[in-house]
């Protein structure tokens, strides 16, 4: 059965490609089930947009009730840091929002988003436009790191994925599968801070079923 890997790479390496891979007992989804992953897909990916260059207008986080995060990152009293970790637990959310809206150039995925995140954020959203689909459950954020040196930073946490799953449209169809090692996803995030302030996330690289996120 299918199991969202959220911009996920099968290890931490620059290109922050993008896959949609299968877990559960049998290993072998349906074919007409099956979220095929950005590096399968032909659509031609919108430019991101360029980063503000006034104050930041944030954009509102509206999610489909069904949906939750759970952001296990407790404040560091380090006033960057902390601006990292609240910016990128909104380009996180950006992402569903985009997902569930059908919107792969999203506004908002963007305004958090640019370079190759940007790029692989939005192809990872056109695959579940493509299959109707869009995710569901409860998100669970733990374990984050912050280094952060001028305008540059870089972050990494884990992501716990048990409770989430994809949600076919057309069929009204929630794929559940029960929860593995591979459930679990260690993340090493880039961002710089924009001419508005926000820190914007460039780079995104993950491991799924890494031994740090494991419970």
């Amino acid at each position: 059965m299918n199991r969202p890997l959220r911009l996920a790479t099968a290890a931490l390496t620059a290109s922050a490609a993008l896959l949609l891979t299968s877990c559960g007992s049998d290993d072998k989804p349906k074919d007409d089930d099956k979220i095929a992953g950005a590096e399968q897909g032909d659509e031609k990916s919108t430019p991101p947009s360029e980063p503000a260059k006034a104050a930041a207008d944030r954009p509102e986080i509206e999610l489909p009730s069904d949906v939750s995060f759970d952001f296990q990152w407790p404040k560091t009293g380090d006033k960057t840091k902390d601006a990292v970790l609240a910016d990128r637990q909104q380009a996180i959310q950006t992402v569903d929002m985009a997902i569930a809206d059908q919107e792969p150039a999203s506004k908002a995925m963007r305004f958090y988003h640019e370079g190759d995140a940007a790029a692989g954020a939005q192809k990872y959203i056109q695959a579940y436009v493509k299959a109707q689909a869009r995710t569901t459950g409860a998100y669970r954020y733990y374990a984050a790191t912050v280094t952060a040196e001028g305008s540059s930073a870089g972050l990494t946490y884990c992501e716990d994925q048990g409770k989430v799953f994809d949600k076919y449209l057309k069929k009204d169809k929630v794929d559940k599968s029960p929860a593995t090692k591979n459930s679990y996803v260690l993340y090493a995030a880039k961002l710089r801070k924009n001419d508005a302030g926000v820190w914007v996330t460039t780079e995104l690289n993950a491991t799924r079923g890494s031994d740090t996120c494991q419970p």
